[in-house]
């Protein structure tokens, strides 16, 4: 593992299922949904087509900070758009630069225009941490005399 790897390794260990909703579905439904499986965005897909992702920072900063109505309002009137994506072959690192350049903690993963996966900086920092434990414990290895080779 090191920071060179794809996303696509990532994406092996973690699984390709997406979790998504459509630009119509209210914003109230979105957080039950993201609520259910612990997550904390959704891309926003409408057939094939990723047009947004919404995010618990667009509810607070678009929702309750303007003190208007989740449940009335649609996902596609707060989603963030245009989405910043990567692809299957981009990098762990090329990710984090990515993810602070533009201030977001989620990447869809597009190939050939389709949603394929979704990696979250928690992704990325979990990655890099097991990267990190490996290269210490070769350097321990090395250390202690026990190095292969």
């Amino acid at each position: 593992m090191k920071l060179t790897d794809s996303v696509a390794r990532i994406l092996n260990g973690k699984g390709i299922h997406v979790h998504s909703v459509g630009p119509d579905v209210t914003v109230y439904e979105a957080l039950l949904k993201m609520a259910d499986e612990d997550i904390g965005a959704l891309p926003v897909i409408d057939g094939t087509t990723l047009v947004g992702m919404f995010s618990e920072r667009d509810y607070a900063r678009k929702v309750v900070l303007k003190d208007r109505s989740s449940r009335e309002m649609k996902v596609s009137e707060i989603m963030s758009s245009p989405v910043v994506t990567v692809t299957p072959q981009t990098t762990v690192d090329e990710c984090m630069h990515c993810m602070t350049a533009n201030r977001c903690r989620h990447l869809p993963v597009v190939d050939a225009n389709t949603v394929v996966g979704l990696v979250s900086i928690g992704d990325l920092v979990h990655w890099i941490i097991t990267t990190q434990d490996g290269v210490i414990h070769q350097l321990e290895s090395y250390i202690c005399g026990k190095y292969p080779g």
